[in-house]
């Protein structure tokens, strides 16, 4: 396999998961972000734990959407993160559904 053909492959996987987040994030109400990972979820809760400069996350997740092209399932049940950097938790806003014409 050539260079070329790596990053086509990488690109076109990069699309299909785009693809995928596109069609599911209506179906969450709170997007997480870590230093590593973007994730989709209906329910989150995030504890501070430590103290003084040995601060670190510890971020619990239900029914989750994982943003990672290399992974083969990106549905979990639930997750549990620990990180030693910032955390953003967004709500999403309410999406009532849209029926096709």
């Amino acid at each position: 396999m050539s260079a070329e053909d790596l990053e086509k492959y990488e690109t076109e996987q990069e699309l299909a998961l785009y693809r995928e987040y596109r069609d599911v994030v209506g179906l969450f109400s709170h997007v997480v972000e870590t230093e590593r990972r973007f994730y989709l979820c209906n329910d989150v809760d995030v504890q501070v734990r430590g103290e003084g400069a040995e601060v670190f996350f510890e971020i619990r997740m239900n029914d989750a959407w994982v943003w990672d092209v290399y992974r083969p399932a990106r549905f979990v049940k639930n997750v549990r993160v620990i990180t030693f950097k910032d955390v953003n938790v967004e709500e999403l806003p309410a999406r009532e559904i849209e029926l096709p014409d």
